[in-house]
């Protein structure tokens, strides 16, 4: 990226006597006054952003596409509402159960929700089934053999 810079001299006598003024004002100021004013344009680079590939960084933000995050599978929910029913819960009841609300338990069983493997986990221990992977809606083994 390029930058330009005015830069005004203002010479009175000497050169070694000379100022450098950046604002209208000074220099409007030492033209009233008789001053001679001589005006430079000085251009300097940014090396750090010399060299950035704007054509292939446009074309990722073209590509990316904006999606709706993944949904729960509909079978979690109804194994979650079998499990449920078994206990003989109510959503409220198995909300309490894993310490959140029942909006949330009501969002997993519509198949509403987007997987969250901390409460997947709550609630597989709360309704002993499993929910992810596998065997959806089969008893947990906790690691013993069939």
């Amino acid at each position: 990226m390029e930058q330009d810079w005015n830069v005004t001299v203002l010479r009175k006598r000497a050169a070694d006597k000379a100022k450098v003024s950046r604002t209208n004002s000074e220099v409007n100021a030492a033209r009233r006054a008789g001053a001679v004013v001589a005006t430079e344009k000085k251009t300097t680079t940014n090396a750090g952003h010399a060299n950035t590939d704007h054509a292939r960084i446009a074309k990722l933000d073209r590509d990316n596409d904006v999606t709706a995050p993944p949904k729960i599978d509909v079978s979690v929910g109804k194994a979650i509402q079998k499990a449920r029913g078994d206990k003989s819960l109510t959503q409220k009841d198995l909300a309490q159960l894993i310490n959140e609300k029942p909006q949330i338990v009501n969002e997993y069983e519509a198949g509403k929700a987007v997987p969250n493997q901390q409460i997947l986990g709550k609630l597989e221990r709360a309704l002993g089934v499993k929910l992810r992977g596998k065997g959806i809606g089969e008893p947990l083994t906790f690691g013993k053999k069939k």
